[in-house]
């Protein structure tokens, strides 16, 4: 039995808590915000102990840490957590300055500990098996990657100002899920943006409607598509053409249940929001990182894969501001 300590108790911790909880390797041990009255309602619904960070790192007993804290508290949590012996959990991203990220990853080098970062995609039953499939050689080789990820409206604009924009809040997820999908590194990106949702994400200086292409060395071309407005729920597909084939993953209606008259069928929208539609990836990706602990797998997504999604926000910044394809080069 693992004893976890929580970092955060806002949405996404409320998410990982219940992994945690409903896992019968893990168990909560201490809950720590900065919002004490949400740490501790957190952990008092699940017998565990509201408690300031420095509880956490001075206790022995303490395997993990789960990071979902706000993210400018995430890398010095990571190097904390290292340096007291514990394993880490950590949401995305690691930090929103590259700079600061590789400076941590160097910080925890030699320490011993397992750190995956939450890109939680990879872990879906769905795209799992497309992934199965692809390395199976069941369309022969890739040539093509089309990636759609498109949320149901807006976030707030308190969240859209702390975010980093979105290259780095919502398609830093889909720039990890396309490398890990090719199997090679995109070595070219480019990238077109709009505001067409809502005039107010422009005044904060951010985008709701972008292309992303991105090319690899042997030649695939994969393109990712983002809107923060999509009527009929949670958009998340992927399609990959290759030389012998066609495969993909649609999207996971709220039922299954279809209905059919003398003007057609009509089945139901796509589930609401990533809360529902990847229920099962959080699972998933929690008992990846128990196994982590046993030292049955190996950690995935790693610091490294955090760091190289992160470059590629920053790059596709790089050939907006510029107009221009962006040349990868991954430390």
């Amino acid at each position: 039995m693992y004893r976890i300590a929580l970092l955060g108790a806002g949405r996404i911790a409320k998410v990982h808590v219940e992994s945690i909880v409903g896992h019968a390797r893990t168990k909560l041990a201490y809950v720590v915000d900065v919002d004490r009255a949400a740490a501790e309602s957190m952990a008092a619904a699940h017998g565990a102990r509201a408690v300031d960070a420095d509880a956490v790192f001075g206790d022995p007993e303490v395997a993990a840490i789960v990071i979902a804290s706000s993210t400018p508290t995430h890398s010095g949590y990571i190097e904390a957590g290292a340096a007291a012996g514990k394993h880490v959990f950590c949401e995305k991203p690691i930090d929103l300055d590259s700079a600061r990220v590789r400076e941590c990853l160097a910080n925890i080098e030699g320490s011993g500990i397992k750190l995956i970062v939450g890109f939680n995609r990879r872990f879906d039953p769905h795209f799992r098996h497309f992934k199965a499939e692809l390395d199976a050689g069941a369309i022969g080789k890739i040539e093509q990657l089309l990636i759609t990820s498109r949320d149901p409206g807006l976030p707030p604009a308190a969240y859209i100002r702390a975010s980093g924009g979105i290259f780095r809040d919502m398609t830093i997820h889909d720039f990890d899920l396309a490398r890990h999908l090719l199997g090679e590194e995109p070595v070219e990106l480019w990238a077109s943006a709009s505001t067409l949702v809502d005039d107010e994400v422009a005044a904060l200086g951010d985008h709701d409607t972008t292309i992303i292409g991105m090319q690899t060395a042997s030649g695939k071309l994969a393109v990712i598509n983002n809107s923060r407005r999509s009527t009929y729920g949670y958009d998340q597909r992927i399609e990959a053409h290759g030389s012998e084939g066609i495969l993909s993953a649609g999207n996971v209606p709220e039922s299954t249940v279809v209905h059919g008259g003398a003007h057609g069928f009509t089945s139901q929208k796509a589930m609401h929001f990533f809360l529902e539609r990847y229920s099962s990836a959080y699972r998933a990706e929690w008992d990846h990182f128990v196994n982590v602990l046993d030292g049955t797998v190996e950690a995935t997504p790693t610091g490294a894969d955090g760091a190289r999604a992160l470059a590629m926000a920053d790059a596709a910044y790089e050939s907006l501001e510029s107009g221009r394809r962006v040349t990868l080069a991954f430390d």
